[in-house]
């Protein structure tokens, strides 16, 4: 995924500012596909210069004017090329397992708070994604899709306690 695509699929609900997909970002696939705002700027204009997205300026009179973006008929065409595209596997890179795996060289507390960091991170996490409030299921397949995308992030955060638990039990056997 890129984040041309995930811009697209948001214009092609409606269209909307810079500032507006920054927050659509940030409430919906945020929770897995970030981006910051420059980001998001530089990304747009690129979908405007390709002609996937076409941007109308709105004038108001109390505030600077306003951008607005919207899909084009190419970029929506794009879109669902994506969609219908092929998963590449990508590469992971997580830096907590990483730091974990060469923890060796810690003492056992320390391994122990980089631990309870990560937890906290999780936890942190899981209570943001169940406060995700979830209108009453409207029988689509877009709110299908996006509750089955806000359920992966749960299974996975709880996942993730139940394998630090795990963890940590196995450190009090070393620890013995």
């Amino acid at each position: 995924m890129s984040l041309r695509h995930a811009i697209l699929g948001l214009l092609a609900g409606q269209p909307m500012s810079g500032y507006e997909l920054k927050r659509a970002i940030d409430e919906s696939v945020g929770h897995f596909w970030t981006a910051d705002q420059s980001q998001i700027y530089r990304t747009l204009s690129g979908l405007v210069d390709d002609g996937l997205a076409a941007r109308r300026t709105v004038v108001q009179e109390d505030r600077p004017n306003l951008h607005l973006h919207s899909v084009t008929a190419s970029g929506l065409a794009e879109l669902d090329r994506w969609l219908a595209s092929g998963l590449q596997a990508t590469p992971t890179r997580e830096p907590f397992l990483a730091r974990l795996f060469f923890a060796e060289r810690l003492p056992l507390d320390e391994v122990r708070k980089l631990l309870d960091a990560r937890r906290q991170e999780t936890s942190e996490l899981l209570t943001a994604l169940e406060a995700v409030a979830m209108p009453e299921p409207s029988g689509s397949l877009g709110h299908a899709l996006r509750s089955a995308t806000l359920a992966n992030g749960i299974t996975h955060a709880r996942a993730e306690l139940e394998w630090l638990d795990a963890v940590e039990r196995q450190l009090d056997q070393v620890g013995q």
